[in-house]
């Protein structure tokens, strides 16, 4: 699929992601349109979709921390991101489900890492279900076991992808 483009999200973009968010995950785990919202405005540089013809079909987002994991507070406060800090982190990867397994949430992985490389962070933080453990090995995130998160009442892992210095 040569016709997906993936960008930096605009404030325009947000109706497309607050629908992508609630297709992609249960309401207890989604981020609302207020908490996308705020994302946007405060971290946009580490918030990229991908697109096709206009329409948002995926996108990918967190905030930049020194914490080496994600905690269930920096969901929602989004005065936690830290422009300077050592990892980016990741609250989502989502993509539609017409669109899943056509290699897109690779490229907004990819995109991600790449830019956190270019910023200079240290690595990239993500928390995910046991079930998707080793599609993030594949990027080189290694498991740091069960998170002591709580969203949405779930077990997460704790998984991490260090540059090397």
């Amino acid at each position: 699929m040569n016709d997906i483009r993936i960008r930096s999200v605009r404030p325009e973009d947000l109706d497309q992601v607050a629908a992508v968010e609630a297709a992609c995950f249960p309401a207890a785990e989604a981020a609302d349109e207020k908490s996308l919202r705020e994302r946007i405005r405060v971290f946009p540089e580490s918030f990229l979709v991908a697109e096709r013809a206009g329409r948002v079909i995926g996108f990918i987002n967190g905030a930049v921390t020194d914490q080496k994991t994600i905690s269930d507070d920096m969901f929602e406060n989004v005065n936690l991101h830290n422009p300077e800090g050592a990892y980016q982190s990741i609250f989502g990867l989502d993509v539609v489900e017409e669109f899943r397994r056509q290699g897109i949430a690779a490229q907004l992985m990819e995109a991600m890492i790449r830019r956190a490389r270019e910023q200079g962070r240290r690595g990239l933080i993500l928390t995910c279900k046991d079930r998707l453990i080793g599609y993030y090995q594949k990027f080189g995130y290694v498991n740091q076991g069960v998170s002591a998160s709580v969203h949405g009442g779930a077990v997460w892992y704790d998984m991490i992808l260090e540059f090397e210095a």
